[in-house]
Order: C-alpha cells, then sequence, then structure tokens
C-alpha cells in the first residue's frame, strides 16, 4: 500500500528568531506561546503581541500556518486574561489555539464557534474512545500521547480527526499531563509550564537497606533518548497522521533550521516517491545530508521505539542526558601538554614534571563522517566519560582523512570524537535570518496583452491553503491598454522577464503563461506599476480572511467573564448522574473515611480501623481474593487500546468506579456508571468543573496541586461529591519504561519479577528516596519523597465541602494503613468536638495546600 496522504511539518518557536528560522525551513505550521503566562515553555523567548502579528503575516504570506499554545491548566482568577489573550491572538491572525484545559477549551468553544481548537498532548488523550470524547467537544484536533504504537495511531486514525503526532525531539519519562515530580519537589508544575526537568537529573535505584541496584554507568533512570522518525515519515503518512511535530520551543534557531529544514527534505522525498515509498516503520530512505543535520543538531541520542510498540532500553540514554552529536571519528595519538593523573578519589592531577609552557598539546584524529572547519567536536574518553574536551576543527575533513587540533590536555588512543555544534548549521540559520523574506510564495504568472485592451497579470498561488471552492488564492489586476509598437515589439520573454521581477514582494514565480499579440508595445515601467498592483492585491487576497475574522471580533467582543459563566450554565442544567449526592451536603452528613488500598488485607484493616469507602488497582482486584464488598475500581491513567479488554470490564452501569482520563469518563458516561474523577485529570476551575459535570462525572478528586483557597471555591461549585487524597505518598510520575531495567537485570516476565516484590526507590542527589512501584504491564509509578499529611486542616477542607478524604495506603502495610486511618478518623472526631486535630506528622508536607505552583 502506497502513501494515502500529505502531513502537515509543524515547527517550533520560542521567539521571533527561531520563527523566522522555522519558516526559512519550510514549516506548513509553527506553533509558539504569546507572553509568559499560559504556555507550557514559560522560559521560552515568547512573543508580544505587536511580534506575534508581524510573525503571522509573515507566516500567511508564505502559506503558513500559526498556533497558539496555552497549553496548561489555568486557575479561575486567571481565566479572564487567558481569554483575553484568545481574543487577541486570533485578532492578531492565529491560526488555531492548543488547550489542555477542558474549562479554558469549553470556555472558548463558547464564545468563538469559529476559532480552530487543539487538544494538547498535556490532556492525555492515547486512545481512539478519548479521541472520539474530544471531537464531540469540538475539537478540531488531537495531539496524541508520544507513547502509542503506529498501529494504535493507525486505528485511532480512523475516528476521522486530525491527528498531530510528536515526530523529533526530546521525549517526557511520564505520560504527559500526569506528572508532578517537579511540581511536589519544588513547585515548578508541568501543569504550568515551569517543569525543572528532574527526570534528567542522576538517580540511584536502592532496595530497602540502601544498597545500590542499577547496573554500573546507568545513572540517569528517567532520561529518555530524543526522538526521530525521519525513517518513518511514509509510515506515519499512511497510518493517516495530519501533522507531525517537531519539539523544541526552548531551542535555537539554528536548532529549528536545520532540524525542520531536514524534515522538509525528507517528506517531499516521500511525497515525490508516490506509491514507490514503502509504508513501513524504519524504510524510508533518509540521505546523508538528512542524517547529518539531525545527528549535529541537539540529541541525546536517537529512538523511535514507542512507534515500534517498544519500551525497553533501546528508549533509554542511561549515561547521559547532555547533547551527544554525532559521532565523527576518534583519537590517534596526543602529543605535548600536561600530563593529568587521577588520585583514588578520582581528582584530576597536572603531571608536576609538565611545566606551564607545555599546557597545551595537539591531539590527532582519523575522521569516519564529514567535519567541517568551525564544527565543535567533544573529545570523551569511554572509560573516564567526565574527563573531556571540546575543540573546534581547523578544516574541512571527509571520512578517512587525518586531523589535528589543539585542546588543553592530551586524550586517550580510542577516544571517540563527536560533532556537537555545526558551523554549517549555524552558518545556514544566520544567512535564514537575514534575509528580507524569510519565504517566498511560490506563484503562477499569467499575462495578458491584446491590442486594444487593457495589459493585465495574473497571480495563482501554487501551493498553500486554497479557498472554501477549493480553488487556490488569485488575484487579477488590469493597467494601460496596450498600443501597437512604435519601435522594437515587446516579446514574451521580454513580459516574462520585467513581471518576473518579484524583488522584495513575499512572491517568488515559478511559471508563466503569456499570451501576447505581435506588434505590441508598451513601457516596462508601467509593466512594473501593473506587477506591484497585482502583488499587492494577491497579498490581500491571502490576508483578507485573517482581516474580516479581526473585524468581527473587535467589533462583537464578549466579555471574558461572561465565556466563563457560559461555559458553566450547561451542568447546573443537566441533572447530575446517578448515584450523585446534593450539591451542598446536609449540616449532619457526615465526611467519608475512603481508602486506597493495595491489598485485601489492608484494606480489611482500614475499614476496621474507620474507613467506610475502599478503592483499590483494577489489577489488584483481578489477581487478589478477599475484597471487601462494594470495593470500588481504580482505572489507570492510562487507557491504551490494548489495556480496554483488562479497564473496561469494571464499568458497570450504577457503580461508582474511578477514571483517570477522558477515555474511561466517555465508557462510564455511555454505560450509566458514576465516574468519579481522579486527581490526574487536572481540574483547577470552575468551568472545568462544569464541563466535565455535564460530560457525566459523579465526583471529583482534586488535584495535589491546589491550594486550600481553590479547593474550598472547587467544592463550593460543585454539583458532585468533592474528594481529596489527605494522607499518603502522592504519585509523581507514570511511565511507559520499566524504571527497574536500569538494573539490566529484565526477565521480560513481570509476573514473576523479583524486583517488583521489593521495595525499591530512587535516590536522588540530595539523598532523599522515591518509591517506585511497577505493575504487571511494565510501566512504572514513582512517589513523592515527602508523604503527605493534610490532617490538620480536615475541618477547613470539610468546612469547604470537602466530604471525601482519603487515606492513600498503596505503600502501606496493614499496620501503617491502620495508623494512618485512624489518624485521620481521630483528627474528624476532634473537629465534630470542637477541638483542634494532632499536628502535622514530622517529615510529612501540606503538599501546595499553603503555596500554590506557579
Amino acid at each position: 500500500m502506497g502513501v494515502a496522504m500529505t502531513m502537515e511539518l509543524l515547527a517550533p518557536a520560542g521567539g521571533p528568531e527561531p520563527f523566522r528560522a522555522a519558516l526559512a525551513a519550510g514549516a506548513d505550521a509553527i506553533y509558539c506561546g504569546v507572553g509568559n503566562d499560559f504556555n507550557a515553555r514559560r522560559g521560552a523567548h515568547n512573543f508580544t503581541y505587536d511580534a506575534f502579528e508581524q510573525a503571522c503575516r509573515a507566516a500567511h504570506l508564505a502559506g503558513t500556518r500559526v498556533y497558539v499554545t496555552i497549553n496548561v491548566v489555568v486557575r479561575d482568577d486567571e481565566m479572564d486574561r487567558a481569554l483575553a489573550l484568545v481574543r487577541s491572538a486570533a485578532i492578531r491572525g492565529a491560526d488555531a489555539f492548543i488547550v489542555q484545559d477542558w474549562g479554558l477549551f469549553e470556555a472558548i468553544r463558547r464564545t468563538w464557534p469559529e476559532l480552530e481548537l487543539h487538544v494538547s498532548t498535556q490532556a492525555n488523550v492515547h486512545d481512539a474512545r478519548g479521541v472520539r470524547w474530544c471531537r464531540e467537544r469540538g475539537a478540531h484536533r488531537v495531539t496524541l500521547s508520544r507513547e502509542l504504537s503506529l498501529p494504535e495511531i493507525a486505528h485511532i486514525a480512523k475516528e476521522g480527526v486530525e491527528l498531530e503526532v510528536f515526530g523529533h525531539g526530546a521525549l517526557c519519562y511520564c505520560y504527559s499531563g500526569v506528572c508532578l515530580m517537579s511540581s511536589m519537589a519544588g513547585g515548578r508544575s508541568a501543569n504550568r509550564g515551569l517543569c525543572a526537568q528532574p527526570c534528567r537529573l542522576l538517580y540511584r535505584l536502592v532496595d530497602e537497606r540502601g544498597r545500590d541496584v542499577a547496573a554500573p554507568g546507568r545513572t540517569r533512570p528517567l532520561c529518555p533518548k530524543d526522538a526521530c522518525t525521519a525513517a518513518d515519515v511514509a509510515a506515519l503518512m499512511d497510518a493517516g497522521v495530519g501533522s507531525l511535530k517537531v519539539e523544541g520551543r526552548m531551542k535555537a534557531p539554528d536548532y529549528v533550521w536545520s532540524v525542520v529544514g531536514a524534515y522538509r527534505e525528507q517528506i517531499d522525498s516521500v511525497l515525490a516517491a508516490g506509491d514507490a515509498a514503502v509504508p513501513e516503520l524504519g524504510a524510508t530512505p533518509v540521505s546523508p545530508a538528512v542524517a547529518h543535520r539531525l545527528k549535529r543538531a541537539f540529541n541525546r541520542d536517537f529512538t523511535d521505539a514507542y512507534l515500534r510498540g517498544s519500551a525497553d532500553d533501546e528508549l533509554m540514554s542511561y549515561e547521559r542526558s547532555n547533547n551527544r552529536g554525532e559521532l565523527a571519528g576518534e583519537v590517534l595519538s596526543s602529543s605535548g601538554g600536561q600530563v593529568q593523573r587521577r588520585d583514588g578519589r578520582g581528582n584530576l592531577h597536572k603531571d608536576p614534571r609538565q611545566d606551564k609552557h607545555s599546557a597545551r598539546c595537539t591531539v590527532t584524529i582519523r575522521v569516519s563522517e564529514p567535519i567541517g572547519a568551525g564544527d565543535l567536536l567533544e573529545l570523551r574518553p569511554v572509560d573516564d566519560p567526565d574527563a573531556f574536551l571540546t575543540a573546534t576543527a581547523q578544516v574541512d575533513a571527509a571520512p578517512g582523512d587525518v586531523i589535528e587540533c589543539r585542546v588543553a590536555r592530551p586524550m586517550p588512543k580510542g577516544c571517540p570524537v563527536r560533532v556537537i555544534r555545526s558551523a554549517a548549521a549555524h552558518a545556514g540559520s544566520d544567512a535564514a535570518l537575514a534575509l528580507e523574506v524569510s519565504r517566498k510564495r511560490r506563484v503562477g504568472v499569467r499575462v495578458v496583452a491584446h491590442l486594444g485592451e487593457p495589459f493585465r497579470v495574473e497571480l495563482a498561488c501554487v501551493d498553500g491553503p486554497a479557498l472554501a471552492d477549493g480553488s487556490l488564492l488569485h488575484a487579477s489586476v488590469e493597467g494601460f491598454v496596450v498600443e501597437a509598437a512604435r519601435t522594437r515589439p515587446v516579446t514574451a520573454e521580454d513580459l516574462a522577464e520585467h513581471v518576473g521581477r518579484m524583488g522584495s514582494t513575499p512572491f517568488e514565480p515559478v511559471s508563466f503563461e503569456v499570451e501576447l499579440d505581435e506588434g505590441c508595445g508598451m513601457g516596462f515601467s508601467a509593466v512594473h506599476k501593473v506587477r506591484a498592483a497585482a502583488c499587492e492585491r494577491l497579498e490581500h487576497a491571502i490576508l483578507e480572511p485573517y482581516a474580516a475574522r479581526a473585524r468581527a471580533l473587535a467589533a462583537a467582543p464578549k466579555g471574558a467573564s461572561s465565556a466563563v459563566a457560559a461555559a458553566t450554565l450547561t451542568a447546573a442544567a443537566v441533572p447530575a448522574p446517578a448515584g450523585n449526592a446534593a450539591p451542598t451536603p446536609a449540616a449532619d452528613v457526615a465526611p467519608e473515611v475512603c481508602v486506597l488500598a493495595p491489598t485485601p488485607e489492608v484494606a480489611a484493616a482500614a475499614v476496621a480501623a474507620g474507613a467506610t469507602r475502599v478503592y483499590a488497582q483494577v489489577d489488584d482486584l483481578d489477581t487478589l481474593e478477599g475484597w471487601p464488598t462494594g470495593t470500588i475500581a481504580i482505572l489507570d491513567e492510562v487507557c491504551r487500546e490494548p489495556d480496554h479488554a483488562r479497564l473496561d470490564a469494571r464499568v458497570v452501569a450504577g457503580a461508582p468506579v474511578a477514571v483517570g482520563n477522558v477515555s474511561e469518563l466517555a465508557l462510564a458516561a455511555e454505560r450509566g456508571a458514576a465516574p468519579e474523577l481522579r486527581g490526574c485529570i487536572p481540574v483547577h476551575n470552575e468551568a472545568c468543573l462544569a464541563a466535565l459535570e455535564t460530560a457525566g462525572a459523579a465526583g471529583v478528586w482534586l488535584s495535589p496541586e491546589l491550594t486550600l483557597e481553590e479547593i474550598a471555591h472547587l467544592a463550593s461549585c460543585a454539583n458532585v461529591p468533592v474528594g481529596l487524597v489527605v494522607s499518603g505518598r502522592p504519585r509523581v510520575m507514570t511511565a511507559e519504561h520499566c524504571v527497574l531495567k536500569v538494573a539490566d537485570a529484565c526477565i521480560h516476565d513481570c509476573a514473576r519479577c523479583g524486583l517488583r516484590a521489593r521495595r525499591l526507590s530512587l535516590r536522588d542527589r540530595d539523598g532523599r528516596l522515591l518509591p517506585v512501584r511497577t505493575d504487571l504491564h511494565a510501566r512504572s509509578r514513582i512517589y513523592d519523597a515527602v508523604p503527605l499529611d493534610l490532617t490538620p486542616q480536615v475541618g477547613d477542607l470539610v468546612a469547604a465541602g470537602v466530604m471525601r478524604l482519603a487515606v492513600d495506603a498503596t505503600l502501606l502495610d496493614e499496620a501503617e494503613a491502620t495508623a494512618a486511618v485512624e489518624r485521620l478518623v481521630h483528627a474528624l472526631a476532634a473537629v465534630a468536638a470542637g477541638r483542634k486535630p494532632a499536628a502535622r506528622e514530622r517529615h510529612a508536607s501540606s503538599g501546595h495546600l499553603f503555596w500554590g505552583i506557579g
């Protein structure tokens, strides 16, 4: 089967310069942030409104679309500003908005239904049912989770929703949208665009006694390689992917120019090959030029493991988290310079026999890949990687050549040499940024010159977005009346040359058609005026739809507050699903003491201690016997197509079930169950709460990222019971990769894995222990180093309307669970008696209850 469709190349831009680099490199669309408040790369040099308007104009003239990222959760006190940003960006030319927060999504859709909305990968959508749910709510496109395989993507594409996938760049270890590690460790939330990337740091996997379990050299167990799908382009097209996304809004212009340009060449070569292209993973030929451009841009080595359905060690960059560049040679010898030796503690010392005049040496390098003059080289010994050096190549070199470089000290024979910065990429990027017009729109030109009739120039775009009737954008201008020649008549070649001089305009002629009567004469200055008028008219034709939308938005602005109100009205009008509690609990209704139990024994102990509502993971319910009657199933944060067989059976009409994503919410609503939203579906504003209640939520467990004030507000607005985990260790990561693989002892049988049965943790560089657990499907869950204890605030929580309080006993044994539940019961009893609950447990945290996320 041949390639069935084209595919948009979507480029990142962290500011105006990377935007221009992406445009020059051939991006079909560019995504960027406006301002620094509401996008997932708040550390990028995001656009001001004026700069954004200029960028949109340049992009639209070139036939490129522009998407604005508003892919973070939004607080209630920010909703007005977020909606004002949407309106302002739409007026200035945004083609679409990439959104994570369901409240913001619903408010935009209701206020401006004409705007195009894309669901962010932060929304954690990874199956056809979830995509269908998004489509039913008005999504024009869904950005899928990075972890999906090609067959899963092809299956999802049958839903008829345009799909966007990440094709190149950094991979998160955790499923996007459910990562709290950066947030819980320091308040920099990935859900707010401030991730500190703790997954790239050093960790050691240790056992119950603190002994190291990791294999030697595997010091970064949470650090994946970068995605690269250059060899998979044909397969992705054939699977129905509508947009291939390059990650990198924090990257420099040279990175954007190199990577986007490489994928432009790759996609174009596949389209040119047509049915000759084989739609199989890894089957797309990658030219040496494309491979070099990709490898010499920042990378942690490359993988397409997820597309192949693998999350094994081939996915990971255990040894290092920085730029690897491209392996381009090895050291043959070193001469001169100071010799440095390591002492018993691993510290480097100069050889005392060397004097200061021999501080530099020459290394001889055998070249295995082309090296250019000005390339930055890294020399990193295999057996002592921290003792690396960098050097600048002084000459061009081809494979097989031997070159010399000056460095600070000798390097051992055989030391790998990598190109980690390409001089050609920087030169190309600099040249692109120097262009007056970053990319010109290709046009076909038709010139009509008949005696006695007006001279006419017609321009038509040969590619890019078409009009509603399917025709391409065009413009036609008539000028002077053509007369007979008084001297030399003009030729068709004359007209093609003079009309084709489009200079500083945004257009580039690629074809000419000239209708010319014999004997026509005309002044070329008059011809130039008609050509210039035709270019201006075509510019107007391209930009007028955006201008018309801007006029409409400016003439009839809707208040942001009214948008939020509109988004919340529906929930009040729709009857609550079966099993819901009344919006406001009666004064004599006691809060429920809940427990998340890992085993029937822990559940029984918790019930004996006073728990009245028990929850358990589906896998535990399926594999262990003796659960208390009425135990509620907890569905996973992840629900991919292969997960349906084990998860869907737990969704039963009329019965409560805890759901972890919108796919499971959709199924529960369809079957008439009573779905309780887990905290991994973030609800941070009233509009989001209303939208999800309308979608069928029968209860809401609030996120640990909320403050007490935010919890109180949401609880007061809810038409369904609101819950909060008040004790236990928050889950901070869920990953498709099994973190235990860092031990290099995988037996590929999770049920029999001895490591899984042990209490293992990741020890960070500060000595803190983050417990880890893996399930029967090799997925990892990592828990915070500090336990949560909100029991001193249960009085405030209950007064605010939080009527389900939970102990997360996932990591506890029977005695520990009993103590935790009793502590909560005693705290509630103290509040009921007018007393103050016990103080917070030593070494426990109040989470974000008093200090919110950024």
